[in-house]
């Protein structure tokens, strides 16, 4: 059972790469051509990002947590997000009518800034503890008949300089694009009001979990942002 734990584990963070992936390439190809009226076209979007938010909120829940075995919990929340994300990257409908279009040399420009952001996401993710985020530490030390340690609060590195800094990053690959169509920004909109959100759950989270340490934290933020 500990080695199917550990193979679950390494499938998970496998799928996650994938949607990871896609969501790149996604981003840059940008809305093909219409395959159905706008109307319909968002109405399934719509659908799609609104499955995503019920499915992060849900099971990122204290009380979903606790009915889901502790080796597995974060693998398996890794691994419903992934195979959400794959589902809205598979079925989204294209709604291509343009927004905005930049042109060179600055297009050049806004693809620097986008791929800023995916390295902003991918190092906030070895900020905090890379393995243990995406569910692999957890697989790995049940495997080896260990306590697992959740890993304490850090607020140094990368942490000192942005508090969310995954969440920034993510909102920079939103919408640093030359050529935002329709359905880019419908994507773009509601993605970034979902992190505005999540931001408040989690800072409530964190703020339970860590108390005064997360509140001190937070307001050596707010005084350097000043």
């Amino acid at each position: 059972m500990r080695l199917v734990i550990a193979g679950y584990a390494v499938i998970a963070y496998a799928c996650f790469l994938l949607s990871a992936a896609w969501a790149a390439v996604f981003l840059v190809r940008g809305d093909g051509p219409a395959t159905r009226p706008a109307a319909a076209a968002l109405a399934i979007d719509g659908a799609l990002l609104l499955a995503f938010a019920v499915q992060h909120t849900v099971m990122a829940r204290a009380w979903c947590k606790r009915h889901i075995p502790a080796p597995v919990e974060r693998s398996t929340y890794v691994l419903a997000s992934a195979l959400v994300l794959v589902a809205i990257f598979g079925l989204w409908q294209p709604v291509p009518a343009v927004i905005w279009r930049v042109g060179e040399p600055f297009a050049a420009a806004v693809w620097v800034v986008f791929a800023a952001g995916w390295v902003l996401v991918v190092w906030s993710t070895f900020a905090v503890d890379h393995a243990d985020f995406l569910g692999l530490k957890q697989a790995w030390t049940h495997l080896r008949r260990r306590a697992y340690r959740e890993p304490g609060f850090v607020r140094g590195g990368l942490y000192a300089l942005v508090r969310h800094p995954m969440m920034l990053g993510l909102t920079i690959t939103f919408w640093a694009t030359p050529h935002m169509s329709a359905g880019h920004l419908v994507f773009a909109v509601a993605a970034s009001g979902y992190i505005l959100v999540g931001i408040r759950f989690e800072e409530r989270d964190l703020r339970a979990r860590f108390g005064a340490e997360y509140d001190d934290y937070a307001r050596r933020g707010r005084r350097a942002a000043a």
